[in-house]
């Protein structure tokens, strides 16, 4: 398991979050806008949730144990999971703030300074959530991609207040403040949404997805094409890693070395078109009617 790139990754991130939160910290004292206040607190979940994926991914790169035979890859849902929840803690705390400004608004002070800051918290994001998201996906890290993920909402958002915030300046409309910030609670509530039923779809043992599956699938089609069948295939994802258990029919009359070589060679091309995949096969053979017994969900 690559943990200590990944690892890399997850610290740049806890680094980015505590200068951007600085950043917005600042923007937010210098203008007494709530929405730049939403803004900086969605910021304190990007160094929460940057500091349990860290923790999860070297979590997840432990070696399987006695314990824990299909190892601890499961983990890194538990960092996309917790994000997503603190997410969703974030926006009721903006929703609060929003709700007392709306009915009690107040001018904004030093927006231009403000606004200056608070842009430059964006950009730091943008660069770190380009970087993160391209980092997810070379690991297959879900932990970083969550993360990535996070940071991209952020930046949207952080666009979002500064240009309302720059209206609510030029207008002088302040209720229009707290009600970008509803926008943003809003906005984060789906974020989190998204990251807590990946997590859990993942928890759950859902299937590849469809990607992965052709890919499976080709590795598969060359044996078809000589006679041999395949069924009971089920795969599954956890974490970085993929697990795949299929049955390979073969003809009736091979010897057993036969079958276990053409096997071999099957779990050899899945593992080339998915790598990291742990694969499982069992032979049987073919025109049996008990071969097929155990090809349904419920066996």
């Amino acid at each position: 398991m690559p943990s200590s790139g990944a690892s890399k990754f997850a610290a740049l991130s806890i680094v980015a979050a505590l200068v951007t939160i600085a950043l917005k910290v600042l923007a937010w004292w210098l203008t007494d806008s709530v929405g730049l206040l939403s803004d900086a607190i969605e910021g304190t979940i990007n160094i929460v949730g940057a500091t349990v994926a860290l923790a999860m991914i070297s979590v997840a790169a432990r070696p399987p144990d006695e314990d824990h035979v299909f190892g601890y890859t499961k983990a890194e849902y538990f960092s996309s999971g917790l994000e997503g929840t603190l997410i969703l803690i974030a926006a009721l705390a903006i929703g609060y703030a929003a709700v007392d400004r709306l009915i009690t608004p107040r001018p904004l002070e030093h927006v231009g300074p403000g606004l200056v800051v608070s842009a430059g918290a964006a950009l730091i994001n943008y660069v770190v959530a380009r970087r993160l998201y391209q980092a997810g996906h070379h690991y297959r890290s879900i932990a970083l991609e969550a993360d990535a993920r996070h940071l991209m909402t952020d930046v949207w958002t952080s666009v979002g207040v500064i240009v309302g915030v720059a209206a609510v300046w030029l207008t002088g409309w302040e209720r229009l403040d707290p009600l970008i910030a509803l926008a943003v609670a809003a906005n984060i509530v789906w974020s989190g949404y998204k990251l807590m039923q990946r997590s859990v779809h993942g928890l759950l043992d859902r299937a590849l997805p469809p990607e992965r599956m052709r890919a499976l699938d080709g590795a598969l089609e060359r044996y078809r094409a000589r006679g041999i069948e395949f069924h009971a295939l089920r795969t599954r994802q956890a974490g970085a890693r993929s697990f795949v258990t299929l049955h390979v029919l073969v003809p009736a009359e091979w010897t057993v070395a036969q079958g276990h070589n053409l096997a071999h060679e099957v779990e050899l091309d899945i593992r080339a078109a998915l790598p990291d995949a742990a694969v499982l096969t069992h032979v049987e053979p073919l025109g049996y009617p008990e071969s097929y017994q155990d090809a349904d969900f419920d066996r």
